[in-house]
């Protein structure tokens, strides 16, 4: 039997009750954001942060442990955003993170964030599960790409940056719907498994200020031997218990 929680250095996350589990590509996605958030935060600020399903917490915690500010962390399922509250409130960072049981499509707010962030459903319009929670955690049944885009373009500040994690086949297709929605790509991470395979994830940093340029970068997680490559762990150090 699997696991119901991963530790990690700083906080655990249980996702026995989540349809989405801890996974290793969104290991990497968060600490990469919670990276790029601290590099781009000035000294002594305090952002106003948006993490859009976020499942067990897991990344609004990452992003909490290197970042400084506030996070609005919104959940449809009801049973993920339970697990999210109590991940949360046994973690150093209880008072910076809010768990809001909500969609986010109704949701009403007129909050304007200085970065948002998102691991949304991967698949549209591909075989789905007889099970409805874990639909809406891989299939975008419920929160289109471009619905999510739409809502970024709107409650992102005229500074602020957003991330994405994706399917790296959603890589055409995201850079329409960007276009469509104002919002221009930044740095774009292709995610493989090891060198002998191609990319399976694309992760995603961009914002409302056309730039005319994207930094591309490839990420390993395995060398020809197995290991984790050093551009991962310097990535995951500080999260990884045994890196």
């Amino acid at each position: 039997m699997a696991n119901t929680y991963f530790q990690f250095k700083q906080f655990t996350v249980h996702h026995g009750h989540c349809a989405m589990k801890v996974t290793t590509d969104a290991c990497l996605f968060g600490a990469w954001v919670a990276d790029s958030i601290r590099s781009r935060q000035p000294a002594n600020s305090d952002w106003q942060m948006l993490d859009i399903g976020t499942g067990t917490g897991l990344l609004a915690l990452m992003v909490a442990q290197k970042a400084s500010g506030i996070i609005d962390a919104i959940e449809i399922d009801p049973s993920a955003a339970q697990q999210a509250c109590e991940n949360v409130a046994a973690s150093p960072w209880k008072k910076d993170i809010a768990i809001i049981n909500g969609d986010v499509l109704q949701w009403q707010t007129n909050k304007k964030y200085d970065c948002i962030f998102s691991n949304p459903p991967f698949y549209e319009n591909e075989l789905k599960s007889a099970k409805a929670a874990k639909n809406a955690a891989h299939h975008d049944t419920g929160l289109k790409l471009n619905d999510l885009l739409s809502f970024i373009a709107k409650h992102l500040s005229q500074h602020g940056c957003f991330f994405l994690l994706l399917p790296a086949k959603r890589g055409k297709e995201i850079e329409g719907l960007l276009q469509k929605n104002k919002l221009y790509p930044y740095q774009k991470q292709w995610v493989q498994q090891s060198p002998a395979h191609r990319p399976f994830r694309l992760l995603i940093e961009g914002g409302k200020k056309e730039t005319g340029k994207v930094e591309e970068k490839n990420i390993t997680i395995r060398d020809e031997n197995n290991n984790y490559t050093p551009g991962f762990i310097v990535l995951l150090n500080e999260y990884y218990l045994y890196l």
